[in-house]
């Protein structure tokens, strides 16, 4: 008869475990020869990136851009991890992809853009924490079949591209936008889709400009005039 004992909960994982966790995250340097697209505008992404989830501590922003860097799909999450591991944090960045936007798995390149906004404390400079959040974002956008774009940190008092040495002043959330009514305590998860507004069909196609367009007037009594539209001879 065997018998097994539980290894008590303060006794450290073994070397090899640490040392292939700590593989799993990339420094600075690795980052910025890795071939990773730069942002036309950071700052407007992080502004609208901030205004869409109002991150506090913790909170990681995974979003979508398309060609022109406008942003079509984002979701945040709250991620607290005492040991940082590039692994756990491509799967929840994978998860979170696969809600929001279908992969592109079935292209041969690329065409739209994965980007990470990490909010932390601290000061700007690389972590390991960060590291691993590269690493993740990298394996992720790879499984489906997205470019790696930047990886930004948004501390208390600015915002960082890391490995490209952008930054900026941490945007101001407007009292008018904040919820009326914010959840306390546990996680808070959030995801959004974005997709572009289409044209007004029928007003496209007789060619009058969105600007010009009006309401029908009513006449006293009867029905709605009809708006009328007189092509140039």
């Amino acid at each position: 008869m065997t018998f097994g004992f539980a290894s008590p909960s303060h006794v450290p994982p073994p070397a090899s475990a640490d040392s292939a966790r700590l593989g799993r995250m990339l420094e600075p340097a690795e980052w910025a020869s890795a071939g990773i697209p730069l942002l036309r505008n950071p700052r407007e992404v992080v502004a609208d990136l901030h205004d869409r989830h109002r991150p506090g501590p913790s909170t990681a922003i995974v979003a979508v851009l398309d060609a022109q860097d406008r942003v079509t799909a984002s979701a945040s999450f709250t991620e607290l991890a005492a040991a940082p591991d590039g692994w756990g944090f491509r799967n929840v960045l994978l998860a979170h992809l696969r809600r929001v936007i279908p992969h592109d798995l079935r292209l041969r390149a690329p065409v739209r853009t994965a980007v990470l906004l990490y909010c932390r404390e601290g000061e700007p400079r690389w972590t390991e924490t960060d590291g691993a959040w590269m690493w993740g974002l990298r394996d992720a956008c790879l499984l489906h079949g997205l470019r790696c774009g930047a990886y930004i940190t948004l501390t208390p008092d600015r915002w960082q591209v890391l490995g490209e040495g952008r930054g900026g002043r941490r945007p101001r959330q407007s009292p008018m936008n904040e919820p009326p009514g914010e959840p306390t305590g546990g996680s808070r998860r959030v995801m959004r889709r974005t997709t572009a507004s289409l044209p007004d069909a029928p007003y496209t196609a007789m060619g009058i400009p969105a600007q010009n367009r009006s309401m029908p007037r009513r006449t006293g009594g009867g029905a709605p005039e009809a708006h009328r539209h007189t092509a140039a001879r």
